[in-house]
C-alpha cells in the first residue's frame, strides 16, 4: 500500500476506535498490507482487497489464548 493510503486509513481506524496510539506501518516486502500497532505492540494486519470492483480492507487481528489470561 502507498504511504497516502496508510496515512488514510491510520486517521480513520484512530477516529473509529479513539485511539491515538493507533499506527500503521508499512510491510517490507508486501504492497497489499499493512502491520497494525497500539504504541509499540503489534497487533494485526490490514489487507488492502481490490480483487472485486469495489475497494475494501480487511483488518485481521489473532488473540491468544494467553492473551486472555492476562485480562
Amino acid at each position: 500500500m502507498k504511504a497516502e493510503e496508510i496515512k488514510k486509513l491510520e486517521a480513520y481506524l484512530q477516529k473509529k476506535f479513539s485511539l491515538t496510539t493507533l499506527k500503521l506501518k508499512a510491510r517490507p516486502r508486501k504492497d497489499d498490507s499493512a502491520e497494525v500497532y497500539i504504541g509499540e505492540e503489534f497487533i494485526g494486519v490490514i489487507f488492502r482487497d481490490d480483487e472485486d470492483e469495489d475497494l475494501s480492507w480487511n483488518f485481521q487481528m489473532a488473540i491468544l489464548e494467553m492473551d486472555l489470561e492476562e485480562a
